[in-house]
């Protein structure tokens, strides 16, 4: 194989392996409460990916999902409801005119982004070191340092709608590339060996 068409299959590479997570991913996460699992379980294919070299993310954010949804569940379920709370907040004072709603709405929009930035952490966090101290070494991720956690924002917020062009893109690579930033932030030397 010559030299372009081996860096073609590897540039096609970075766009399968995300997807193949992705769609794992939105297959898991139909159960509303399991996004946070499920989001932690495609980190955990995918840093298999980055480490290895292990081509299988869809297969593997399926065997990954049962162990994450033991570790997470709970941080699932309270992510969800806090989500759900801040979303309904923002549309109701989205609503409302006054000085009330001016202050509040960049507010609970602030809330908002720090629980997607502290969620994306988590995640990744999983994936690299699911041993104790994860919920903290995930808030040290998300907010020690504001260089990481504006990235890790800016990731969540602008990758969706970058990706808009590709069929089906928001919903497969929306959540992984932002989730395979996290994970090089997180763990950034990684050894893989050649394909």
């Amino acid at each position: 194989m010559k030299g372009w068409e081996r860096g073609a299959l590897r540039a096609m590479e970075f766009v399968a392996q995300p997807a193949l997570a992705g769609a794992a991913f939105c297959l898991l996460a139909l159960g509303v409460v399991t996004w946070l699992p499920a989001l932690a379980a495609a980190a955990v294919a995918l840093q298999d990916w980055r480490r290895d070299g292990g081509g299988r993310p869809f297969t593997g954010t399926l065997r990954a999902f049962p162990r994450c949804w033991r570790a997470l569940w709970r941080d699932g379920l309270v992510a969800s409801a806090l989500t759900a709370v801040l979303v309904t907040n923002c549309l109701f004072l989205a609503g409302r005119g006054g000085p009330a709603a001016f202050v509040l709405l960049p507010v609970q929009l602030v809330l908002l982004a720090a629980v997607a930035v502290y969620a994306l952490s988590l995640a990744a966090g999983t994936a690299v070191d699911p041993d104790g101290g994860l919920r903290r070494r995930a808030a040290v991720l998300a907010f020690g340092s504001p260089r990481r956690g504006l990235a890790l924002l800016l990731a969540v917020v602008l990758v969706p709608p970058a990706v808009l062009p590709v069929p089906f893109g928001p919903l497969l690579l929306g959540p992984t590339l932002p989730l395979l930033l996290a994970l090089s932030l997180h763990a950034p030397t990684t050894t893989r060996t050649p394909a």
